[in-house]
C-alpha cells in the first residue's frame, strides 16, 4: 500500500520545485542593487526611450512580489530589411526573432508571456487619450520580481536582441501592473491541479495492477 502513495510524494516534491523556481525568495531590491542596475541601464541600448526617474522610483518601491508588464505596440509598415541577413522581412518576424533571443533567459528567471493579443479594432471607449496610433499588439509579460526584470533587461542576450525590436516597432508604451481580478487559471493553481491529476491516475493504476 505504501508503494501506491509514491506518486503523491513525487507530485508534492515537483510542486515544491516549481514554487522554488516560480516565486521570488530573495525579497525586495536593496539600495545597492537599485544603484547597480540603474548604472548598467544608463549605457544600454534603448535608454533614450526609458523614463529613468520613473524606473528608479519603481525599483525603490519594490515590494518583492511578481508583476505584469503591459505593452502596447504598433509595428512599422512593411517590408523591412533584416539587419543581420539583409533579407526582406515582416515586422512581426523581427519581433518573433527579438522574443526568441531572450525568451529562454526570461523563463530561467521565472518570467513568461502572460497574454499576447492582436488588435482587431479601433478605440471603442476613450477620452483625453490622444488619437489611436494604430496599435498592432497588446501583450502582458509576467516577471517573478523587479530584480528579475532588471536581470533580464541587462542580460547580454536581451541587449543583443533589442535592436530587432527598435527596427520593428514604430510606437510602444510599457508600464508595470498587478492583478486585481482574473478569470483565468493562474500557473500556481494550474500546476497544482495537473500534478494532482497525474498523481491520482498513477495511484489508481498502481492499485489496479497490484
Amino acid at each position: 500500500m505504501i508503494g501506491a502513495w509514491w506518486s503523491w510524494l513525487a507530485a508534492v516534491a515537483l510542486y515544491l520545485l516549481f514554487r522554488l523556481w516560480y516565486d521570488n525568495w530573495r525579497g525586495p531590491l536593496r539600495d545597492d542593487e537599485v544603484a547597480h542596475y540603474m548604472a548598467l541601464l544608463e549605457n544600454s541600448p534603448g535608454v533614450e526611450h526609458t523614463d529613468l526617474l520613473g524606473l528608479r522610483r519603481f525599483l525603490e518601491e519594490d515590494d518583492g512580489r511578481e508583476f505584469l508588464m503591459a505593452n502596447l505596440v504598433r509595428l512599422k509598415p512593411e517590408p523591412l530589411i533584416h539587419p543581420h541577413t539583409g533579407a526582406t522581412v515582416k515586422a512581426r518576424e523581427l519581433m518573433q526573432a527579438y522574443a526568441k533571443g531572450f525568451l529562454a533567459t526570461m523563463l530561467r528567471l521565472g518570467g513568461h508571456p502572460y497574454i499576447v493579443t492582436r488588435k482587431v479594432g479601433g478605440y471603442i471607449d476613450a477620452w483625453d487619450a490622444g488619437a489611436d496610433p494604430g496599435w498592432t499588439i497588446a501583450a502582458t509579460m509576467r516577471y517573478r520580481s523587479r530584480r528579475d526584470c532588471m536581470r533580464l533587461a541587462t542580460n547580454p542576450r536581451f541587449l543583443d536582441a533589442y535592436p530587432l525590436k527598435v527596427l520593428a516597432v514604430a510606437n510602444t508604451i510599457s508600464f508595470p501592473t498587478t492583478v486585481l481580478m482574473s478569470g483565468t487559471l493562474r500557473p500556481r493553481t494550474a500546476v497544482a491541479l495537473l500534478l494532482a491529476l497525474a498523481a491520482a491516475l498513477v495511484h489508481l493504476a498502481s492499485l489496479l495492477l497490484a
